[in-house]
């Protein structure tokens, strides 16, 4: 159901705690999505997501503006700039026109439209879709002379999960203008690949970030594109070439390893 397609195509996508990859000092992790334990759905429940201090830093990806429709998911990580985000790497593609609206609700864009400046991918993406390099890290300008991470906070990236780690999805559907949450417990699909059952992700909700205990562990991609069918979905596992994009994007650091485009030009 849910394959590599581009807004300007007419398609939908769709769409893994110990080595800490967060750039910086980190703070205490956060408690996802739901404030009180006890009123959480049942894992493999999709719910309507509440407008929270976590789900904030998780929005819509559209192409141009607000009218163009939006078509993946995208979250805010930690990084030297405050500035990048987190999504599938087929989300994004060629697309260089696409903004990234956060705790996007109802047509309102509550902490504004920010402009992606800048992709950066894991060269077995670039030349090949590799689904196990289908995770990337986005760099949006400043809106109003501030950053995004100072806007809406961002979720440190952390990576050697166990295999049945439990992890929480948030992501847009694109028939939907509000977002869904479910938890789960994950399964491996592979040694590179996380499999989780979380009913109706349907197009839209690929990019969307897996959390553990307020981490970003993955993004709903890689096998499948992320999955077939709704009721499964998959993440490429956070391995060795993924935290090196994750460090080259939040520190920028030099890697001649890492295709990188601007709004102006690719280099490598």
């Amino acid at each position: 159901m849910i394959q590599r397609m581009l807004p300007r195509q007419a398609h939908r996508a769709r769409r893994a705690a110990r080595a800490v990859l967060a750039i910086g000092a980190m703070s205490a992790l956060l408690t996802v999505n739901i404030p009180d334990a006890s009123a959480a759905p049942p894992l493999g429940v999709t719910v309507l997501a509440p407008a929270d201090g976590s789900a904030q830093r998780v929005g819509a990806l559209f192409a141009g503006g607000l009218d163009g429709g939006h078509y993946c998911t995208a979250s805010v990580v930690r990084s030297d700039g405050h500035d990048v985000i987190a999504t599938a790497a087929h989300c994004l593609g060629d697309v260089r026109d696409a903004v990234f609206v956060p705790g996007y609700r109802d047509g309102t864009a509550p902490y504004g439209v920010w402009q992606l400046t800048g992709q950066y991918v894991d060269p077995g993406w670039q030349s090949g879709q590799d689904p196990d390099a289908d995770i990337s890290f986005a760099t949006v300008a400043p809106l109003d002379g501030r950053r995004i991470e100072d806007v809406v906070g961002g979720y440190p990236v952390i990576a050697e999960q166990p295999d049945d780690v439990t992890v929480t999805i948030v992501g847009y559907p694109a028939s939907e203008e509000t977002p869904l949450v479910c938890s789960n417990d994950t399964t491996m699909q592979s040694d590179t690949q996380r499999r989780i059952g979380c009913p109706d992700l349907t197009g839209g909700t690929s990019g969307s970030p897996w959390l553990a205990d307020g981490a970003l562990v993955g993004v709903l991609g890689g096998y499948q594109g992320g999955g077939e069918v709704p009721e499964v979905s998959y993440s490429a596992v956070m391995g060795d070439g993924a935290q090196e994009l994750y460090r080259e994007a939040a520190g920028r650091a030099a890697d001649p390893g890492v295709h990188h485009w601007t709004r102006d030009t690719w280099w490598s």
